[in-house]
């Protein structure tokens, strides 16, 4: 119990000794430092909320498809066609030998594009994510968006002619409507592209994709009508196929009529992304990094300016019998405090930020949260805290223990 009275004893004496300093209008260095504890760990709240809000993506694909065709790694042949990247080639043909097959109940190419779209019913101008699909008239969602009321099959692509039946349909997803303030039957126009072709919003979708930026706005056309939109209508390409079938035979069927691709199952996607999605942990790391060297280094100087400010009390507790592993002690409760009541501070300012970000985001980029918040921000600012203090100790204990009391008296 002795030891325990001791511990406890210099903590009440370290609050005391820094509640006084406030007092008397001593405090400055004190004051910065906790303002640098509260900025850093205000930083790390902030980008953490980011990180943790990128890593919340939901998945591209819907409930219903089990693999995905997707162009090997780094391989462009004839069959990956290089646009805008590596792609995939001749996926018309490629998808109807797919459908053909019993086992398999759907199979379509997704074309990915981002393109300008003008609403002339609102006067609205956006950019929008476009998705060019093959429908089979089922009710499915692609991005989560539904292309039941799209007209089934590719009436425009016309075995490769791009030639056929020129259907100008759109779905649009909640996101985009809101965002082009579209409504059905609403026509839009392509303001970026030499492209006279009539476009109409036949549906607009209630459901969306949505990534750690909110739902993306999303509009769902036929593919070869996207291809000719973006002039890609060179080798049909397409930058994954979809397909939904409940036969686990079919993956090697795929492989081998598809070669040079990668087939990746359902389960292989969500590792495949997570493995994938270093953003977020780049992100969140140098969130963390940053707000244990800025908090160390304001509380560390700040602490060894004070110290300097303060010499002649602590001479005078070792004057009076305070042990040199005492004033030690008193030097990291001190250390200890400051630090969290910065990080008090910083966890506020941080979940304000978290809120001003989002706030600019949907005012200036168009989407509703960019950042979230998680209790194990909590956590990660509490143990970040800690590392901090201890760090940032070790410079004031060697202040400490150098002094000279006799010097600093005399």
């Amino acid at each position: 119990m002795g030891r325990w009275h001791r511990y406890t004893g210099l903590v009440r004496l370290a609050i005391g000794r820094i509640s006084g300093r406030f007092a008397r209008g001593e405090g400055k260095q004190l004051a910065v430092s906790i303002f640098g504890v509260a900025i850093a760990i205000m930083v790390m709240v902030t980008v953490g909320g980011v990180a943790i809000g990128l890593a919340s993506q939901s998945a591209i694909q819907g409930e219903d498809v089990d693999y995905w065709v997707v162009p090997e790694d780094r391989t462009a042949t004839s069959i990956a066609v290089s646009v805008e990247g590596t792609q995939l080639g001749g996926t018309h043909d490629v998808a109807a030998q797919l459908n053909q097959n019993p086992q398999v109940s759907y199979a379509t190419p997704v074309l990915l594009r981002v393109i300008q779209v003008r609403a002339p019913a609102s006067n609205t101008s956006e950019y929008v994510l476009a998705a060019g699909v093959i429908p089979n008239g089922a009710d499915r969602d692609i991005l989560g968006v539904s292309t039941a009321s799209l007209t089934p099959g590719d009436p425009y692509y016309a075995n490769g002619t791009y030639s056929g039946e020129w259907t100008g349909e759109v779905v649009a997803s909640d996101a985009a409507a809101d965002l082009l303030a579209l409504d059905t039957e609403d026509s839009v126009t392509l303001p970026r592209k030499k492209f006279n072709r009539s476009l109409r919003v036949v549906n607009v979708s209630t459901g969306s994709y949505s990534t750690g930026t909110g739902p993306l706005p999303i509009v769902i056309l036929h593919q070869s009508e996207l291809q000719a939109i973006t002039g890609a209508t060179s080798g049909d390409p397409a930058d994954q196929i979809l397909v939904s079938t409940t036969n686990s035979g079919v993956k090697s069927q795929i492989e081998e009529l598809y070669p040079q691709t990668t087939v990746v199952t359902k389960s292989g996607f969500a590792g495949q992304s997570v493995s994938t999605s270093s953003l977020p942990v780049a992100i969140a790391v140098t969130a963390l990094l940053t707000a244990v060297v800025v908090g160390t280094l304001f509380v560390a100087t700040m602490m060894g300016l004070e110290l300097h400010a303060d010499r002649k009390r602590l001479a005078v507790l070792t004057a009076v019998g305070y042990q040199t592993s005492s004033r030690a002690l008193l030097v990291v409760a001190e250390t200890f405090v400051l630090t969290l009541l910065g990080t008090g501070a910083g966890i506020l300012l941080g979940i304000g930020g978290i809120s001003v970000t989002n706030q600019l985001a949907a005012r200036y980029l168009g989407v509703q949260s960019v950042a979230t918040f998680d209790p194990r921000l909590l956590l990660a600012a509490g143990v970040v805290a800690l590392v901090i203090a201890a760090a940032a100790s070790i410079y004031p204990v060697w202040l400490t223990r150098r002094a000279d009391v006799l010097e600093v008296l005399g």
